[in-house]
């Protein structure tokens, strides 16, 4: 059972055990109706339940530009969410582009009933949350019936193995359209092997690759996210870096040559080969 305190400041957070561990959904004290969803400490999301088209994290923003970018402003997209969390970017595109349909794969059904009873869905949003793996929820999408597939998945802070894999990259490659975009939301710190490694790994199946990540993680001097996007088309990388670069916390784009440079001759992963992505040091959450 979920505990809960509303002190005479507003509400406080709200605790309860799920299949990740010790979720919080802990209040904004900036927003009246914001809510940072953490997992074992640390900050997993941020929804604001009065303005769901805003965005707290930076890689939650990038993965915004994305999706604003995947077609022409407010049309309806079909978007698969691999990993659904406090379900912040369904919100997003639900807010930006309605009429949009949306399918959320997410594993943690005790999560999921949390996020809907503390922080429930707009009626009318054509959202449908599926329990169970995400790999798995994949199969079941019809060939190209998704114009955007976000994957957003960890389980204790790292993206399972049999998510990283170019058997994975090929499945969601089956169920996008074709033109459509594909966006992980990856983490690693120096030497960056497991970034280096997925370039490699979603070229094998793509062939326009674009990177979004703060200048320093990209430079390997600390652990943080990494927003990849690949597509059989070109991609929108001027506008990219120009919202990377505006962003409140600015973010470098590398794409085209400068991309296969930083790749430096990693090798792709296979199901036989997949490891899942390195844990983040103790020093990212204090």
């Amino acid at each position: 059972m979920a505990k809960s305190r509303r002190g005479r400041s507003g509400p406080e957070s709200v605790v309860e055990s799920v299949a990740g561990g010790r979720a919080e959904l802990r209040p904004d004290r900036d927003r009246p109706r914001g809510w940072t969803l953490l997992i074992d400490g640390a900050p997993q999301s941020h929804v604001d339940l009065d303005d769901p088209a805003y965005l707290d994290f930076a890689y939650q923003r990038r993965l915004g530009h994305i999706a604003d970018l995947a077609a022409p402003a407010g049309k309806p997209l079909q978007v698969v969410h691999l990993g659904g969390g406090a379900l912040t970017m369904a919100r997003y595109v639900a807010a930006t582009r309605p009429r949009s349909t949306q399918q959320v794969m997410e594993i943690d059904a005790p999560l999921v009933q949390l996020v809907r009873t503390h922080l429930p869905l707009e009626s009318g949003w054509r959202i449908r949350v599926r329990g169970g793996d995400a790999r798995e929820g994949l199969r079941k999408v019809p060939d190209g019936w998704a114009d955007l597939i976000i994957a957003d998945v960890f389980r204790a802070a790292r993206t399972p193995a049999h998510l990283t894999s170019a058997e994975f990259v090929g499945e969601v490659r089956r169920a996008l359209r074709p033109g459509g975009f594909y966006a992980a939301n990856l983490t690693d710190g120096p030497p960056l092997a497991f970034v280096r490694a997925q370039i490699a790994t979603v070229r094998t199946v793509f062939a326009e690759l674009c990177l979004t990540a703060d200048p320093a993680v990209l430079r390997g001097k600390r652990f943080g996210n990494a927003v990849l996007l690949a597509a059989d088309r070109e991609l929108p990388v001027a506008e990219l870096t120009r919202r990377a670069a505006t962003d409140p916390q600015p973010a470098r784009v590398e794409h085209g040559r400068a991309l296969l440079d930083f790749t430096g001759g990693a090798a792709p992963v296979t199901d036989a080969t997949a490891v899942a992505s390195p844990a983040p040091p103790p020093s990212v959450f204090e």
